[in-house]
């Protein structure tokens, strides 16, 4: 039996997740879980990332960020497709990216 094929999936994460170590709970958990991709504030106070793994680990990356670090507070996830186009974003050279706000 074959690995299932990776997917890309964004997500949107709402609620108090600036100012509590979010992005970089983010990056510590995708390191953890081999996840390629990035993650950075947004100027209305919402936290953006993006995964790319097999779909088990990317729920696995959804539930430790609907969970967050302490002192975060998460209200919502929007979550949807993104591609491969979309993980240019990246530093070169590194499998997850902590980006500058956008």
């Amino acid at each position: 039996m074959s690995e299932p094929a990776p997917v890309v999936v964004h997500i949107v994460v709402h609620g108090r997740v600036q100012g509590v170590g979010y992005r970089v709970f983010v990056q510590r958990e995708a390191a953890r879980h081999c996840v390629e991709g990035w993650v950075r504030n947004c100027r209305d106070g919402t936290v953006e990332a993006l995964f790319k793994a097999e779909p088990e680990v990317i729920n696995d990356m959804i539930a430790a960020c609907r969970r967050g670090p302490p002192g975060a507070r998460v209200d919502a996830i929007d979550q949807r497709a993104g591609s491969d186009a979309d993980l240019r974003a990246r530093v070169p050279g590194e499998e997850f990216s902590l980006l500058p706000t956008f």
